[in-house]
């Protein structure tokens, strides 16, 4: 592996045109957490449960600026700067993104709704269908940040104001009050946790209020592939049929610390950490908030499913009810295609992840000049993947969701300590996290660690030794 180049650190743009990688990761999160999990909960339990949303969302507000920090720094993905030290963590990365997120949950979900609108029962199919249409999208745009981007930015700026204009018109001054209450834990005869609830649902839930497992650690190709910092010398990944050839590097560059760098690298952190809280956490909290409520107030007291999905096409049918037929087939059309979205940013995500972690377990046989192959063969793997177990008959959207969440809060608890030590050891001391930065990874390590520990206890070790 070259070792770090120095380079020019560019001047720090306007806030307007640094818009963008912020999009992307909170659309990783809203067609998992925001629409499913976060709903299901409050469905079930009140809105006393939606505290841990908050609470998920900002332990990823700072842990994705950690990922952030580096790869402005140095131009390069986190993956990079640990196999720098940690030659086998390669192939960690490896199986911690591929074994959660092949299960197709999100689109089986996103077929399920679809499916509801269009009157076909069975929607497995259609989730096929639907994996086929995400790879040829992925494969026929030109540039691929591109396309995701101006996707999740288009399904973002009409489904939250969708989603809050529904909250306006059906909740009541009394569940406005719960949310109130609920976001500091006060739920209806219970404070945090409410009695029967599974502990595993709740990790998964907080794991996904956000993106969720090593999908955080994507902001790094996100961020350089819209010009970020040192990250504007590392090239973009080009549709192998349509695009333009661009050169691509997975190692980064660094930066003299002069005077003038260090300044503006601040403006960098203060510009890309406004953006960051602007588009992900504070949009991400009012449409976890607002989801939250609006399953509140159409189906608490109604459900008591625990093993499907069928309490968002209870929401669309009291939405069409309160309002008109048509308002609930929009809903549903909302939350489908927001899935859909999803899926496709996952499918993209994780294919980043896999094909750089591949050329770094393999550096002698894969170069990284073949990225953009490497990329599209790992994309259509991961879908016939996912088409394989659809065929099998897990199609179950809840189902699958659960199992895929519980895996990567693990995921989380291991990628959050990684990626403070990085930092804390490769960044020269100027550019390091303060004290309350560190205060906040070691506070989510600690969490996501202990909470995957007790799941672990509760649903195999007790079952074996008790």
């Amino acid at each position: 592996m070259r070792p770090l180049k120095v380079n020019i650190l560019p001047p720090c743009p306007p806030l307007l045109k640094l818009l963008g990688p912020s999009f992307i990761i909170l659309g990783l999160g809203l067609g998992s957490g925001e629409i499913i999990l976060w709903p299901y909960l409050t469905s079930n339990y009140g809105m006393g449960i939606i505290w841990g949303a908050l609470l998920g969302i900002t332990f990823q507000f700072f842990m994705n600026m950690e990922i952030e920090r580096y790869a402005l720094a140095h131009g390069e993905s986190v993956f990079v700067g640990l196999a720098r030290e940690l030659r086998w963590i390669s192939f960690w990365f490896l199986l911690s993104t591929f074994i959660p997120w092949v299960w197709p949950g999100i689109i089986a979900s996103s077929a399920k709704l679809f499916g509801t609108v269009l009157g076909v029962g069975e929607t497995k199919y259609l989730a096929i269908i639907f994996l086929v249409v995400i790879g040829l999208i992925l494969s026929m745009g030109p540039i691929l940040y591109k396309t995701v981007e101006n996707l999740q930015k288009t399904l973002i700026l009409i489904g939250v104001p969708a989603i809050f204009l529904l909250s306006v018109i059906l909740a009541q001054q009394s569940h406005w009050v719960d949310l109130i209450k609920g976001s500091v834990g006060i739920g209806k005869d219970y404070y945090l946790l409410p009695a029967g609830i599974s502990i595993a649902s709740f990790l998964a839930a907080l794991a996904y209020a956000g993106a969720g497992g090593n999908l955080n650690l994507a902001q790094a190709f996100y961020i350089k592939e819209k010009g970020y910092g040192m990250g504007k010398y590392s090239g973009r990944i080009t549709s192998v049929l349509t695009g333009k050839k661009e050169e691509i590097s997975i190692t980064g560059t660094k930066f003299e610390l002069t005077h003038e760098n260090i300044q503006n690298f601040k403006q960098w952190w203060k510009n890309i950490n406004i953006e960051h809280f602007i588009i992900f956490w504070l949009t991400g909290s009012v449409t976890i908030l607002l989801l939250g409520l609006l399953a509140y107030v159409t189906t608490f007291g109604l459900t008591g499913q625990a093993a499907n999905i069928n309490f968002v096409l209870q929401e669309a049918l009291v939405i069409g009810q309160n309002i008109f037929p048509f308002a609930g087939i929009f809903f549903l059309f909302i939350a489908g295609s927001t899935l859909f979205g999803t899926q496709l940013t996952v499918l993209d995500a994780t294919s980043r992840i896999l094909s750089e972690n591949l050329i770094l377990s393999a550096p002698s046989k894969l170069s990284e000049k073949k990225i953009p192959a490497i990329y599209y063969t790992v994309l259509w793997v991961q879908i016939l993947g996912g088409v394989t177990i659809l065929l099998l008959g897990f199609a179950e959207p809840l189902q699958l969701l659960l199992i895929a969440a519980v895996l990567n809060a693990f995921a989380m608890f291991v990628h959050v300590g990684l990626t403070l030590w990085l930092n804390l050891t490769s960044l020269e001391k100027i550019l390091q996290p303060s004290f309350f930065r560190i205060t906040i990874m070691i506070f989510a390590f600690l969490f996501y660690g202990g909470f995957s520990l007790y799941v672990l206890y509760d649903r195999l070790l007790k079952q074996l030794f008790i």
